[in-house]
Parts: C-alpha cells; sequence; structure tokens
C-alpha cells in the first residue's frame, strides 16, 4: 500500500483498479457516480482554486456537511495543498462553530445548505473569515457554489501543484478533530496524514472487501471512524454510495445492495426492534416459527459449537425467516462494523446467527480511530467484546483498570492545550483512554466503562453508569438512561420510553392514549417500567441495582444540548437540568 499521505489514495486507485462509481449520490432521484479520475481531476481544481484565493501550507479549512461527493473532494483538495481540514457537524450550535473557528484560526468554509449556510454566517460574525471564501454544495442565491471555486481553479498552473503536493509529509497536520466531550469546551485532535494511514495499514487484514465490492455510508465523515474507513475502501477501491439520509437507509441499502456499512449500535438496536415488532404482528405459525428463530439466534455464541441439532434447525432458521432479514439489507451485506459505543451482545448474537456478521470495533478519535476490532471470521470474534488488538497498536491495563495505549495512530495531541495534552501521555509515552477495560483470554480487549464517569456511593461502592444503562436500553421499550446516586444510599436512574413502543403497548393493554407527560404519570405505565428495571437489576450486584425511577417525557437530543454530536450523555448538564427530579429521589 504505497499510500503516505491521505491524498496519494487518488492515484493509488488509479494506479491500481479505477473505478466509474468510486463514489456516489443521489441527484434527483438516480444515483449519480464519480470516477477516481473525476475525483483527482475535481480535487485538483480545489486545490488550485483554494492557491488562488491566498491559502497556504498549514491553513485551516472548515467542512460543514452531512456525506456527499463534495466533501471529500474537498477533503483531498485541502490536504493536497499541506492545508489542514477542520471537518464540523453539522448538528453542533453557533456557539461551537464559532468557538472552533476562533480557536482553529479557520481561514475558509465549505458548507453543504442553507441552514447551515445561516448558521455559519452567524458564527463568523466578528471574525477576519473573508465572505468570498465561503463555499456552498448547493446552489444558493447569494453565496457563492462550489463550482466557483472548481472555475477559480481552471486558472491555475497544475505544475505548481505538483510542488506543492511534493512539499507535504507524512508528519504534516492532515486534520483538526474537535472532540465534543461531555464536559468543557470542544478540544482540537491534531492528526497527521500518518496517524490516519496508519491506522488504515493496521486495519487492513480484519476488513473483508475487494475492489468488486461497494459500501454504503451514513455515519458523517466529520467523524473520525467513518473518515479513516472511507480512506481504507478507497485505498482498497471499494465503491461508496451516500445514503440520502438516515430516514431512508432501508431503501438506500436495497438499491445499492452493499458488501459493507459502518454503523453505530443505537440504529442496529432501531433495525432489530422493528423486525422483532413485525414479528409480533404475525399470527399462528407464522409468528412461532419467527420466535422459535430469534431464540435460536439468542443463543448463538462465536467461540462455541452448540452441535449438530442446533446447527441444523440453524439452517432451516436461516432458509425460512433470516433470509427475509438479509433481503431487507440488500442480500448482498457480508458484514457490518460498529463501533461508537458498546454493542448489546444479544443483537451481536443475532445477525451473527442470521448470516450477517457484526465486527464490533474500539477505538477513540485520538487514536485514529480503530484499537481494536472483532474479526470477520468466528475464532476472532468474541461476543462482548472489541476483538483482538489491531496490527502495530500495543495495549497495557493499568493498575486502577484504565487501558493505556501506544501506535503511530496516536494523535500529536490537543490543538493550542499542552497543559490538556500532557494530561493523557505519561512518561513512557502511553496514551490514557480513560476507559476501562481487561482482556479476555489473553487477546479479547473488553470495554467496562468510563473512568470519568464511575462514581461512589455513600457506602463506598463503586458504580459504572454505562454498563447498567447499557442493559437497561436493551429493552425496547426503553429509549435513553441516565444512571445517577454519587454519594447517594444506592443508585437510581432517570429514564425516557421509547413512546413509540410504549403507545403500541398502552393500545394493547387497555391503556388509554394521552400526550406524553400525561402518559409517564399512568400508574400502569410506572409500574411497567418499575417491573422493567426489576427484571434488569438481576444482572447486577446489590449495591448495583437501581432503587428508583423517574420518568421524563422528552427525548435528550444534541440540540438541546444533552447529547453529544456522537449520542453520548452529557451528564453534568442532565444532572443540572433535572437537579430538583434528582433530589426528590432521594428525598
Amino acid at each position: 500500500m504505497d499510500v503516505r499521505r491521505a491524498f496519494d489514495i487518488l492515484p493509488h486507485q488509479l494506479a491500481t483498479a479505477p473505478k466509474n462509481d468510486a463514489l456516489a449520490a443521489k441527484i434527483d432521484g438516480q444515483w449519480t457516480p464519480k470516477s477516481t479520475q473525476q475525483l483527482q481531476d475535481e480535487a485538483n481544481l480545489v486545490s488550485l482554486g483554494l492557491v488562488a484565493l491566498g491559502l497556504k501550507h498549514g491553513d485551516k479549512v472548515a467542512i460543514i456537511s452531512m456525506n456527499r461527493p463534495e466533501w471529500m473532494l474537498a477533503d483531498f483538495g485541502i490536504s493536497q495543498i499541506g492545508a489542514t481540514s477542520v471537518p464540523m457537524y453539522p448538528s453542533i450550535t453557533v456557539e461551537d462553530y464559532k468557538y472552533i473557528f476562533t480557536d482553529a484560526g479557520v481561514r475558509a468554509v465549505f458548507v453543504a445548505d442553507r441552514k447551515l449556510l445561516d448558521k455559519v454566517k452567524e458564527a463568523t460574525v466578528g471574525l477576519s473569515i473573508p465572505t468570498e471564501n465561503i463555499f456552498t454544495f448547493d446552489k444558493l442565491d447569494g453565496a457563492r457554489h462550489f463550482s466557483e471555486l472548481l472555475e477559480l481553479g481552471k486558472k491555475g498552473n497544475p505544475a505548481d501543484l505538483e510542488i506543492l503536493k511534493a512539499a507535504v509529509s507524512p508528519d504534516d497536520l492532515l486534520t483538526l478533530i474537535y472532540t465534543s466531550g461531555t464536559t468543557g469546551s470542544p478540544k482540537g485532535v491534531m492528526l497527521t496524514h500518518d496517524n490516519i494511514l496508519s491506522n488504515c495499514r493496521s486495519s487492513q487484514r480484519f476488513v473483508p472487501v475487494t475492489n468488486n465490492d461497494k459500501a454504503l455510508s451514513f455515519l458523517p465523515l466529520c467523524h473520525i471512524f467513518e473518515r479513516m474507513v472511507t480512506y481504507l475502501y478507497m485505498i482498497n477501491s471499494v465503491s461508496i454510495y451516500y445514503a440520502e439520509s438516515m430516514e431512508v437507509i432501508a431503501e438506500n441499502l436495497r438499491e445499492v445492495k452493499p458488501q459493507i456499512f459502518t454503523t453505530v449500535p443505537r440504529l442496529l438496536e432501531k433495525v432489530y426492534d422493528k423486525i422483532v415488532a413485525k414479528g409480533h404482528e404475525q399470527e399462528g405459525i407464522k409468528k412461532s416459527l419467527f420466535f422459535w428463530a430469534l431464540e435460536l439466534g439468542l443463543k448463538y455464541d462465536t467461540q462455541k459449537d452448540h452441535g449438530f441439532l442446533y446447527n441444523t434447525q440453524l439452517a432451516l432458521a436461516n432458509k425460512i425467516i433470516f433470509n427475509k432479514w438479509r433481503e431487507a439489507l440488500g442480500g448482498n451485506l457480508r458484514c457490518i462494523v460498529s463501533g461508537g459505543g458498546a454493542l448489546q451482545p444479544r443483537l451481536a448474537r443475532v445477525f451473527w446467527a442470521a448470516g450477517i456478521r457484526v465486527m464490533e470495533g474500539y477505538g477513540l478519535t485520538e487514536t485514529s480511530p480503530v484499537i481494536a476490532v472483532g474479526g470477520y471470521e468466528a475464532e476472532n470474534n468474541m461476543i462482548g467484546t472489541v476483538g483482538p488488538l489491531i496490527d502495530k497498536v500495543e495495549v497495557q491495563i493499568a493498575p486502577d483498570g484504565e487501558i493505556l495505549t501506544r501506535s503511530a495512530s496516536v494523535m500529536k495531541g490537543y490543538y493550542n492545550k499542552p497543559e490538556l495534552t500532557a494530561e493523557v501521555f505519561d512518561k513512557d509515552g502511553w496514551f490514557h483512554t480513560g476507559d476501562i477495560g481487561e482482556l479476555v483470554n489473553g487477546r479479547f480487549l473488553k470495554i467496562t466503562d468510563r473512568k470519568k464517569e464511575m462514581f461512589k456511593t455513600s457506602g463506598g461502592k463503586y458504580i459504572a453508569p454505562q454498563v447498567i444503562e447499557g442493559k437497561l436500553r436493551e429493552d425496547p421499550l426503553i429509549e435513553q438512561a441516565m444512571v445517577v446516586g454519587a454519594d447517594q444510599k444506592f443508585p437510581s436512574a432517570l429514564v425516557i420510553p421509547s413512546f413509540a413502543d410504549l403507545k403500541g403497548w398502552c393500545k394493547r393493554n387497555g391503556v388509554p392514549d394521552a400526550p406524553n407527560e400525561q402518559l409517564i404519570k399512568n400508574e400502569k405505565v410506572v409500574e411497567l417500567y418499575e417491573g422493567l428495571v426489576k427484571k434488569y437489576n438481576q444482572s447486577f450486584a446489590q449495591w448495583e441495582q437501581v432503587k428508583r425511577i423517574v420518568l421524563l417525557p422528552e427525548l435528550w437530543t444534541v440540540e438541546s444540548g444533552e447529547m453529544t454530536p456522537t449520542m453520548k450523555v452529557k451528564r453534568k448538564i442532565i444532572a443540572e437540568k433535572n437537579k430538583r427530579i434528582i433530589e426528590e429521589l432521594y428525598s
């Protein structure tokens, strides 16, 4: 793999296996591809256009957009002149944009649409980002369109660009990714070309793809997980199709028929819940067969052979039940890579049983990102763990259980924050992840909690809230949960129902429909949720069991400031907003 800098990926693909559909997106209802050659030509025009605007090596350029081919063109175009991309979530606040623009010293911005352009305009008031340096991917009145930058690039000299490319080193800063964090201001993670490409090299043999394959992409490219995987796809000449939106993923899967996609656990939970809900709608023998197959799936174990009878029954279940699951996901799916949070073991078991191999991985933005990933082969995949370490990545478990790591993929540091950088690296160069874990059988990494999120009860017992919350969210009736109880006698939980599923339960159980605020006060509903929590409490020691709960009527969201863009709960903010409710739990 002769790819030393991110933009080397395009000539590499051209030389090894050029594609007519290197990238594709739906335009006016039709999948519209871009070839490898088109991508290289247009990326060169982006580079020359930026040079014409006066941008140079080391300058910062923001990208704010959902996934689309222009995102990657901007990315390659920025990196070819030695500038640094600063990708941002479309969902963050104007205040966050302003902070990042200022902290990074952003000089130009690529933005997708009108709504985001309005946020960018508001965020750039008083900043030194010229209006003419803001380009939109959609054609909008009163804004400079992406095509204008390409036209500007056509006036440049391609020979000059080759000189600029040659001056870019693998150790140069490729991207500055601001992690949302659950507390405080975002931190800019400095990742070089070599950081991310070394992670591609180390992950290469774990991802079973060929140049005949297609991937569906819908996780945000501004997140390091999808960004690294995109580079890896392109190095292997996998065609990438960008999903239109989360709402029509099922339709896009059936159209594209991909061999692979990456996801977060929550999406797999929703897919599973929808499938089970359809099972409940069946009647008679069809319903019996569905739940017989599901029970078989829940017993599946990658590390254990259940014997002839089980294997025979599973083969039958795959023919009559699970084949429909595979068809719903396009029919060609070889595997799913899951990251960004803990995957419920029951989901991994059922999908593996259904012939859909789920590879759960683990890493951080700071590690570019992959540290470990469950293998495509059953023997290298232990359900409930995040798999073996990828190549050339070291891990050490500290005495307090924290996972430490060293590799070429670990960041240079936090931008403008030397003190914070010094806090996460020790004298031997180990990066402290902040996650608690263990190595099972000496090779499978298991994550048990976030170090900073563990708390003590007044009895001195440690509580790992994420583990309990993950267990509660296994139930289709529970959408979100947060365990509280620091310095109290026992843990309690704030619980937000999955209201669509709850309303279905109410209909089946004679509970009259009502607005969410009234529904959560209904005695039968409260009893239902207290019963669910008691059931899941059985998985935990006495001191870990949730003793009291309160139901809340509205989901926590990114927009309301209670969730990060990667859907992690902002505990301090939620605790502050629900301070009175939490106090009442212990009064």
